[in-house]
C-alpha cells in the first residue's frame, strides 16, 4: 500500500500556482483553499478573480502571486468575464488560432462577490452552461474592506455592519444557501470544500474540472482576523464547522446530491463559536435556538441524500 505521502503528492502537484510572498493574514485559510485548488486544476488555467481579500493580497504592482494566467475584473463580473473568456476560447479553437487543448477556465469571487453583488452574473454563467468552475471564498463578510455583513453571513455574528449591543444579537438573518441555489439551476456538478478536509477537496476540485458544463464549489474560508480568533486555530475551526453541521460536505453531482464526509452525530455548537470573538456576546439561549436551526438544516440534508433534488 502507498505511504499517505505519496498519495498526497499526487493529489497536489509540487509546483504552486498561487506561490508564496503574498500579503494573506497569519492563518487565512482562503489562501491556503486557493493555492490548495490551484494546485489540483494545474498550470494550463485561466482565472477571473473578483475585487476581494485574493485580489488585494496576490496582485501588489508589481508583483504576482499567480504563476497562472489572472484577471483582476470588478467585484460584480467575475462569472461574465470567465464565461466570456471560456467563450472567447472555443472561438480561438474554432477558427484555428489555437491549438486544442484542454484550457480550465475559473471565476472566482468571495462571498459578497458571489451571493449579493455577482449572483445575477453568476446566475446568468450557469444558465447558458458554460463549460467553466466558478468558485466562491466563503469567509462569511466583506473582509477586505472591514468586516461588513454580507447575506452569507451567519446569525448571531457581529460585524461592523451589523454589531452586537444591546439591542441587537449582531447579524439577524440566516446565512443564504448558495450551494443549494446553484442546485436549481441543474448544473452538473456543485460541492462543498473545506481546506481541513484535504482529500475530500481535492476529489471536488478534479469532479468540478472534469464536468461537462459549469461547475461550482462553495469553499470554507476561516479568517482569524474578521473572526476575531487566534489564527493558529484555522485548520481546526474548519473541521469543527463540518463537524457540528455548520459547514456539512457534501455534492450535488447530476442533480444527485451525496454527503461527502457524514457527521450522524454532530459535535456541540459551543465548540465552534467559543473561540470566535464574533459570536463572543451571545448567550446560552441564543447559542441553543443557532444549534436547534443547525440540527434541522442537517437532518434535512440527510434527507434528502441520494436523491434527484
Amino acid at each position: 500500500m502507498e505511504s499517505l505521502n505519496v498519495f498526497a503528492a499526487r493529489l497536489w502537484p509540487t509546483e504552486n500556482r498561487f506561490a508564496s510572498g503574498h500579503r494573506a493574514c497569519q492563518g487565512c485559510a482562503e489562501a491556503l483553499a486557493v493555492r490548495m485548488i490551484h494546485g489540483v486544476l494545474g498550470r494550463n488555467t485561466i482565472v477571473a478573480s473578483a475585487t476581494g481579500c485574493m485580489e488585494i493580497i496576490s496582485s501588489s504592482y508589481p508583483d504576482t502571486a499567480w504563476t497562472v494566467p489572472w484577471l483582476h475584473v470588478a467585484f460584480e463580473n467575475a462569472a461574465a468575464v470567465a464565461s466570456g473568456v471560456e467563450a472567447g476560447l472555443k472561438i480561438l479553437v474554432k477558427k484555428g488560432k489555437l491549438p486544442k487543448r484542454k484550457i480550465t477556465v475559473v471565476g472566482m469571487g468571495g462571498d459578497g462577490a458571489t451571493a449579493d453583488i455577482g449572483l445575477q452574473a453568476l446566475s446568468g454563467a450557469m444558465e447558458r452552461g458554460h463549460k467553466m468552475i466558478y468558485v466562491c471564498y466563503d469567509n462569511e463578510a466583506y473582509m477586505n474592506t472591514g468586516i461588513q455583513r454580507s447575506s452569507s453571513t451567519p446569525f448571531g455574528a457581529s460585524t461592523t455592519t451589523s454589531p452586537a449591543g444591546s439591542l441587537s444579537v449582531g447579524q439577524s438573518t440566516w446565512k443564504k444557501n448558495m450551494p443549494m441555489v446553484i442546485a436549481a439551476h441543474n448544473v452538473p456538478y456543485v460541492a462543498t470544500v473545506n481546506p481541513s478536509f484535504p482529500f475530500d477537496l481535492a476529489s471536488k476540485v478534479r469532479k468540478a474540472q472534469a464536468a461537462n458544463g459549469p461547475a461550482y464549489l462553495h469553499v470554507y474560508a476561516c479568517c482569524p482576523t474578521g473572526w476575531r480568533m487566534a489564527p493558529e486555530l484555522a485548520i481546526a475551526i474548519g473541521r469543527l464547522a463540518s463537524r457540528t453541521g455548520v459547514f456539512p460536505l457534501y455534492e450535488v453531482e447530476n442533480g444527485k446530491l451525496h454527503i461527502t464526509v457524514p457527521t450522524p452525530k454532530l459535535s456541540p455548537l459551543k465548540e465552534y463559536i467559543q473561540p470566535q470573538g464574533r459570536f463572543r456576546h451571545l448567550d446560552d439561549a441564543t447559542v441553543a435556538e443557532i444549534e436547534k436551526r443547525v440540527e434541522e438544516e442537517y437532518r434535512k440534508l440527510e434527507r434528502r441524500e441520494g436523491l434527484v433534488l
